[in-house]
């Protein structure tokens, strides 16, 4: 069985990693547009790091959990596909994993596109190993730049047989739109979430509640199928 499966931010919530929709969250002490754009590193990249800098801070002390550790057992059987850009599905053994909005815990270069591993704080002042200036950035996407790995992930979607949606809000393209893609190619579709997403109803199947109970229980049921 060809299976993909999209992760969202819900898979990490109950590592203590906040999501978009959280009220009292890291994400709600700032403004979005502010920390998360080109436009606004350019305006201010001091604050930019100090935003991702809290953000490293916070999944350094995190640790995956169960829905983590029961994807694992897929390795060899599926590619991971996700949004978050922490390290909890590697740090939980998987081995098949596609960063399509980047990676906390690496760092790019705006100048030249040098990437590296981050520190664990970065400032206006931090240099770029390869050319020198003083351009680094996280290496994650900010919106209205250009998701990684969109060919290998269109080549995937085109050939899966089951496409798993887990803890996604269904509201953030071009994620939002997997389900649709794959189900064109003849893929079954299924959502595991706490509630039901933004396109729940585009799915063959809808599971409801905390992903460390239904992803373990999930995955389980594929092995023993």
């Amino acid at each position: 069985m060809s299976l993909v499966i999209l992760t969202g931010a819900g898979v990490s919530a109950e590592s203590g990693l906040g999501t978009f929709r959280d009220q009292d969250g890291l994400w709600t002490q700032y403004d979005l547009g502010e920390v998360a754009t080109p436009q606004g590193y350019a305006r201010n990249p001091a604050l930019v790091h100090e935003f991702y800098n809290a953000r490293r801070a916070n999944l350094l002390t995190s640790v995956p959990n169960a829905a983590h550790e029961a994807l694992v057992k897929l390795n060899g059987r599926a590619t991971l596909i996700t949004q978050n850009v922490d390290d909890l599905h590697e740090r939980a053994g998987s081995t098949n994993v596609i960063h399509m909005h980047g990676e906390l815990m690496q760092a790019l270069c705006a100048n030249c596109g040098h990437r590296w591993t981050a520190p664990p704080a970065m400032t206006t002042a931090t240099p770029c190993p390869a050319c020198g200036q003083h351009t680094a950035r996280p290496d994650v996407v900010w919106f209205g730049e250009m998701p990684y790995h969109m060919d290998r992930i269109e080549n995937l979607l085109d050939q899966c047989e089951t496409f798993v949606a887990i803890g996604t809000s269904g509201n953030v393209y071009p994620a939002a739109g997997f389900v649709e893609w794959a189900r064109a190619a003849g893929a079954r579709a299924v959502e595991i979430n706490l509630e039901p997403s933004d396109v729940a109803r585009s799915f063959d199947e809808v599971i409801l509640g905390p992903a460390t109970e239904t992803v373990p229980a999930w995955v389980d049921a594929i092995l023993s199928a």
